[in-house]
């Protein structure tokens, strides 16, 4: 065989020796517990005890916003490094704050967070209270007029040709 005849040959076994090296560096890049499930699994419950800080109603693991991308990488690093659950969820608390655990401790700094739909729900039937009695109020405080008993009496008889104006 000639030198020009092996050269298309040639250079389609390094084309594809170079895809396959580029496609394994990267794959590797992504996703470096794969390799290990029990990591990978850790990671994954890691992910649902941590908040999304820009979605704020999801966990790291549902968001697909950039930073939350960022918490799972720092999630697997650690992981990798050793570091138990609670090294990796007190280093994120530190980090960024109580607000970062999906489900955050009672204590003053977070009372708020807990007892602040209580409270609103509370204030919200207070209010709806107090409208409904205000309501009923003016609403016995004004007799009906004579023409309007009339009418009233009509409607209630069931007559025809009764239209409500």
């Amino acid at each position: 065989m000639t030198r020009i005849a092996c050269l298309p040959v040639t250079l389609a076994f390094a084309a594809l020796v170079a895809l396959t090296s580029i496609s394994g560096a990267y794959a590797a890049d992504a996703v470096p517990t794969e390799k290990d499930p029990v990591a990978a699994e850790r990671a994954v419950k890691l992910g649902e005890k941590l908040r999304c800080l820009v979605c704020q109603n999801q966990t790291i693991g549902e968001s697909n916003a950039e930073l939350a991308v960022d918490l799972r990488r720092q999630v697997r690093e650690q992981i990798a490094a050793g570091k138990t659950d609670a090294d990796i969820i007190d280093y994120m608390v530190k980090r960024y704050g109580d607000f970062v655990l999906y489900q955050p401790p009672v204590k003053a700094t977070t009372l708020l967070l807990w007892g602040g739909p209580g409270l609103l729900l509370l204030i919200g039937a207070f209010t709806l209270f107090r409208i409904v009695r205000a309501r009923r109020r003016v609403a016995d405080d004004l007799p009906l007029t004579a023409e309007e008993r009339e009418r009233a009496a009509r409607l209630l008889a069931g007559e025809p040709g009764n239209n409500i104006k």
